[in-house]
């Protein structure tokens, strides 16, 4: 029996931090969907230096990506998030030239947004917002995963970590089946051991 995709229109929340490259894959993976699914995504900004801040583990460099895109969403609105992390994860991950003031005055310009932004990075000014919008995401699936998020059909989870990312029908079909498992009551997790390193396109 063929299972016909649901076509009544879906949103979809997605929390992300630009540092990981997982989110990052899961995140092109995700604008698939919305080529074959009828699913438009919200974005939303989480931090892995604040996930981590109880932990012994160095994130100092992980603040200003996510506190500068704090500040250009405060400034300009939502909608340059998606356009703005696009920038930012093409230079981290695809050309690999990580966190760098450089790359996040490269990807203002990219989209047009003003270079003044990256003094958000050195100030905790926008760090309140940072952190509520961090926790929106973090208390929909608890305290034990990282990024990214997705919430969806009052539904959310981490991941899916995937790589490369899946394109076309097979983006479509994993979607499917992620919103399959994770609707069915009392299921938690699945899980095996990463046997690749993130695949870039």
């Amino acid at each position: 029996m063929t299972t016909i995709p649901d076509t009544a229109p879906q949103s979809a929340d997605f929390w992300f931090d630009p540092a990981c490259p997982w989110a990052w894959m899961t995140s092109r993976w995700m604008l698939e969907v919305e080529q074959v699914r009828t699913v438009k995504t919200t974005w939303h900004v989480m931090s892995l230096a604040v996930l981590n801040e109880e932990r012994d583990q160095d994130r100092s460099n992980q603040w200003a990506p996510v506190r500068v895109l704090i500040a250009a969403e405060q400034a300009h609105g939502n909608e340059v998030l998606l356009p703005l992390y696009t920038a930012l994860g093409r230079r981290i991950h695809n050309e690999r030239r990580g966190l760098s003031r450089e790359v996040i005055v490269e990807a203002l310009d990219e989209v047009g947004l003003p270079a003044s932004l990256i003094e958000a990075a050195d100030t905790d000014r926008y760090d309140d917002v940072l952190r509520k919008s961090h926790k929106a995401g973090i208390d929909l699936v608890g305290m034990d995963v990282g990024t990214p998020v997705i919430s969806v059909n009052g539904m959310a989870f981490f991941g899916p970590v995937v790589t490369p990312a899946p394109k076309g029908d097979a983006a479509g079909k994993l979607w499917d089946g992620v919103l399959l498992v994770a609707g069915t009551e009392g299921f938690f997790e699945i899980k095996r051991t990463r046997d690749k390193d993130p695949i870039f396109d």
